[in-house]
């Protein structure tokens, strides 16, 4: 497979994103812990050199997979995680905080579940109101000073944010939500990652599955799936934005290749220091994602994508976006 920038850090240009290992979107049918670890095992002999998780997601479960997966083969694989979202000081999953302290506290508990000495790319994977970004960036380039953290990323963060830590701490890669249905980083974020040389992890690159083309209905979601609240995936929102997953299948068919290998192809083409994550917990799906790498769309396939009707509705509810920096 062919290798993205992130800065400094080089990594396969398609990763593969643990968050749905640990019962994201739903927890219906339960969890298979033994597939999630072949898939990791599968997406390693395939190449990919990048692997995406955080402490929130399980919480913990994530991390403790993949852990388990890479065992014997930690040499072969850049990890990522994330901290911020777990308060170590009692407020326990879904508290952000970022501070100086629980940066350091999160980092132990991140590299004993990982079976690590070390993260490659750590992340605030949403920036913490209450903590100046300064303060949070500092005691990551603590970490770096120790030898537990190599690489300082931020997600979901504004430009100023992005901004600010970087004059403290270097960023090496920025993680927010980008796929055909989602561009709009394109305005503002890509051209400041390109000026201060950080590259750019797209997450949710197949749009929440809506790309993959097997999603023709919500009503089969259950109901403790998220997309049910998710204003693109409502109403007369979500039937508008099953015309964009027909242009993806249409352009796809012409090139023999399925409607996520599309998707995927088309940001690969947005340039090499982009590394999407597509997240799955399935061998077929990551060996489906990962053969994206081979997909060529021509300059005019390319041009119908580029010029796809954006999506309808806003990419998460308002409760999620609230927790976006903008």
């Amino acid at each position: 497979m062919k290798n993205a920038h992130l800065g400094a850090l080089e990594v396969s240009r398609i990763g593969l994103g643990a968050m749905t290992m640990a019962g994201t979107y739903t927890s219906e049918g339960g969890l298979d812990n033994a597939e999630s670890i072949r898939t990791v095992h599968r997406a390693l002999d395939l190449g990919v050199t990048h692997i995406d998780t955080a402490e929130i997601y399980g919480p913990f479960l994530s991390e403790e997979l993949v852990g388990e997966a890479i065992k014997g083969r930690r040499d072969q694989v850049r990890i990522a995680t994330k901290f911020g979202l777990v308060s170590h000081a009692g407020g326990g999953p879904g508290v952000a905080d970022s501070s100086a302290a629980n940066v350091k506290a999160a980092v132990e508990g991140s590299l004993k579940r990982l079976g690590t000495d070390h993260i490659d790319l750590y992340y605030q994977h949403r920036v913490d109101r209450d903590t100046p970004i300064e303060e949070t960036a500092a005691a990551v380039a603590d970490l770096i000073a120790q030898g537990k953290v190599l690489h300082f990323g931020l997600s979901e963060a504004s430009p100023e944010t992005i901004r600010r830590a970087h004059a403290v701490q270097p960023v090496t890669a920025l993680q927010t939500e980008y796929s055909l249905w989602t561009r709009d980083v394109e305005a503002e974020i890509l051209p400041l990652l390109r000026e201060l040389g950080i590259g750019f992890v797209p997450y949710s690159p197949l749009g929440h599955g809506l790309l993959t083309g097997r999603i023709r209905t919500v009503d089969d979601f259950a109901d403790d799936d998220w997309r049910t609240t998710n204003p693109r995936f409502t109403g007369e929102n979500f039937r508008r934005n099953l015309a964009i997953v027909d242009e993806v299948t249409a352009i796809g068919a012409e090139i023999g290749a399925t409607p996520a290998q599309t998707a995927l192809a088309w940001i690969l083409t947005r340039g090499d220091d982009i590394a999407p994550i597509p997240g799955t917990r399935r061998v077929a799906r990551v060996e489906e994602n990962t053969a994206a790498d081979a997909v060529e769309l021509t300059p005019a396939q390319i041009e119908r994508l580029d010029t796809l009707r954006p999506a309808a509705g806003a990419r998460h509810d308002d409760a999620n976006m609230a927790s976006i920096d903008r």
